[in-house]
């Protein structure tokens, strides 16, 4: 751990935002994070997390990197061909900031060990790269009452929002298994590089929000870019009550605590989404 002195030097340009200074740079270094996938938008996610002192993460896959996943993939680099993903990642986010807990797991994420996982951390990043797991993320997350972000990549486009479960719409609320198998499919397609590296940088400054209690969280709102046009269009979206993940909770009966609360923004402004906005929004699912 650096002294005192180099911490405060460290975070000197957090401390000097009226709306974070030592009390919140104390909440972040309190603050624990699960990444689930470590690609294109986990490795932002990871770096940006680490480098804002984030006091425990852990990252999460199963994989081991390639060279074609150096391409957008910008934690890891050339000699780490043929390693891990979390080894690499840790290696990288222990030289950003060694004052940080890494939890590493060369793991995949099941049914079995998701809510367990799950269930040590305060907000969760689902950085993954298919509709499977993403369906089994939020189902954890709703089972054990953790805040997550969700994003999703595909050729020029990227998709995220934040689920504060039985508070504000969860991502079954949104999509059904319908879109699974087709969805999955054209994640082979993959996308324009920098595009990960956009919404990745989101989602972190997302879970950094909700730790510091400030800002608009993006509940109730799928958030879309693009990234030929430089367009950003906010999709409102409503917690459906007949959700069957989240549908038969309400907020009296959840048990989240004043943090969660506190971080939640009333929409003004919401539409159903029904089948057909989420089939001509095809090209922004992921």
């Amino acid at each position: 751990m650096e002294s005192k002195e180099t911490l405060q030097e460290r975070y000197k340009r957090h401390l000097l935002l009226d709306d974070i200074g030592q009390a919140g740079q104390d909440k972040l270094s309190k603050a624990k994070v699960l990444v689930i996938g470590i690609g294109g938008l986990g490795s932002p996610v990871c770096m940006y997390l680490a480098a804002a002192g984030i006091g425990r993460i852990g990252i999460l896959d199963y994989d081991t990197i390639e060279i074609g996943n150096l391409q957008r993939q910008v934690i890891h680099t050339t000699s780490d061909v043929n390693k891990s993903k979390v080894a690499s990642a840790k290696a990288k986010m222990n030289d950003i900031n060694p004052n940080i807990t890494i939890d590493d797991y060369f793991s995949k994420i099941t049914q079995d060990n998701a809510q367990e996982l799950i269930h040590n951390y305060d907000f969760v990043i689902d950085a993954t790269d298919n509709f499977s797991t993403k369906f089994l993320v939020n189902n954890a997350c709703v089972a054990t009452n953790t805040p997550f972000s969700h994003a999703g990549v595909l050729r020029h486009r990227g998709q995220t929002m934040t689920i504060i479960p039985h508070k504000s719409a969860c991502f079954a609320c949104v999509f059904d298994d319908n879109y699974t198998k087709e969805m999955n499919e054209l994640f082979h397609t993959g996308p324009l590089g920098v595009t990960p590296g956009i919404i990745g940088a989101i989602q972190a400054s997302e879970a950094i929000k909700y730790f510091l209690g400030i800002g608009k969280l993006l509940t109730d709102t799928l958030l879309t870019f693009d990234v030929l046009n430089t367009d950003f269009t906010k999709i409102a979206l409503e917690k459906n009550k007949n959700c069957p993940v989240c549908g038969g909770v309400s907020s009296e009966d959840s048990n989240e605590d004043s943090n969660i609360e506190s971080n939640l923004q009333d929409s003004n402004q919401k539409v159903d989404i029904d089948s057909n906005l989420i089939e001509s929004k095809a090209d922004n699912i992921a």
